[in-house]
């Protein structure tokens, strides 16, 4: 069966591992670390000075068809600055990459101008000379210092976009996904998730959003993150995930602000270091109390059909059974 883009074989991601597009060795392990989906960042994660180099690290990355056992996303730099372009248009054709996120979306015009660069890119021709390919060579665990696998800015590179194809032979637009990260994005979620058939899903960026609002606490970001929610299931999108939770150490503090998300409506997480995977995970995934009472549910629904009042007194309509039969869909990650 084919997947939908943006999906793993498990289904909708849970864990979305972000890495600095800078560290080819980092990335290296993060690919296998367990994540849904590794995202190579070429935007905050990377010095202004390193990211010509994270650039042409990830490209050669993304040469490579099956550049490893989780999908590969990357997150561009701001579209309105001056570096998103090349980057769309040098990643887009890769046959490794399987999404690209783009920061600091405030509306449909920034998708339709990405979807744009996107569709005019050629495969570029990629070397990094004297370096190992990313994904192959070693390198520290996610969260090692820079130094101990960074390459020095100053490496030889070569990358040179090929000519735009005519118009008859244009590339297939990549999955894109829009990151919601200013009060006027919020404003737009709706217009935003619905502006390109490309667009595959939206998120919230709860620190660039926070600190315009001046917001001191999760409740002054109870509203945009419901907002992104409804937006994006009025869209036809999945649920979004949930931003990252930035204390690394701070695990039960991570497991109960996952289970608040979920309870708003969030599926799975973005994360910054593989000890969060684990708990993200556990915090989206149903109860063994909520898996019987979804089993329950979808057993009544195939005996009678209709709505119906189950011995407990719970009244059971289609949505009911819908949202019993994703419990069970997610469910089959523990292996049931």
């Amino acid at each position: 069966m084919t997947r939908a883009p943006g999906e793993t074989s498990l289904g909708t991601p849970l864990t979305w591992l972000y890495v600095p597009g800078d560290r080819p060795g980092v990335v290296a392990k993060a690919l296998g670390c367990g994540a849904d989906v590794v995202v190579v960042d070429l935007e905050d994660a990377v010095a202004p000075d390193r990211k010509d180099y994270a650039l042409h690290a990830t490209a050669e990355l993304l040469s490579d068809p099956a550049p490893g056992p989780s999908p590969v996303h990357v997150r561009v730099n701001a579209l309105d600055g001056p570096l998103a372009e090349t980057e769309i248009r040098t990643l887009a054709a890769l046959p490794g990459l399987a999404g690209l996120r783009l920061p600091k979306v405030q509306g449909p015009a920034d998708i339709h101008r990405a979807a744009g660069w996107a569709t005019t890119a050629g495969p570029p021709v990629v070397a990094l000379a004297g370096r190992p390919a990313a994904g192959r060579g070693r390198g520290a665990a996610p969260g090692a210092p820079a130094s101990a696998t960074a390459a020095p800015p100053s490496a030889t590179t070569v990358l040179t976009p090929s000519p735009a194809p005519d118009a008859g032979a244009l590339p297939a637009t990549p999955a894109l996904y829009a990151l919601l990260e200013s009060a006027l994005g919020i404003e737009h979620a709706f217009a935003i998730a619905t502006a390109h058939p490309a667009l595959r899903g939206i998120a919230v960026g709860e620190a660039d959003l926070g600190a315009e609002l001046g917001v001191r606490d999760d409740a002054g970001l109870a509203w945009p993150r419901s907002r992104t929610v409804v937006a994006a299931r009025a869209a036809g999108l999945p649920p979004p995930p949930q931003s990252v939770y930035p204390d690394v150490r701070d695990l039960e503090g991570l497991a109960r602000s996952s289970a608040r998300g979920r309870a708003l409506g969030f599926l799975g997480r973005a994360a910054i270091h593989p000890r969060q995977l684990p708990v993200i995970e556990a915090a989206h995934l149903p109860s063994s109390q909520e898996v019987e009472a979804a089993e329950r549910i979808v057993r009544a629904a195939a005996a009678q059909g209709g709505a119906q009042a189950l011995p407990e007194g719970r009244f059971v309509d289609a949505a009911v059974v819908a949202g019993a039969r994703r419990v069970l869909s997610l469910a089959e990650r523990r292996g049931r």
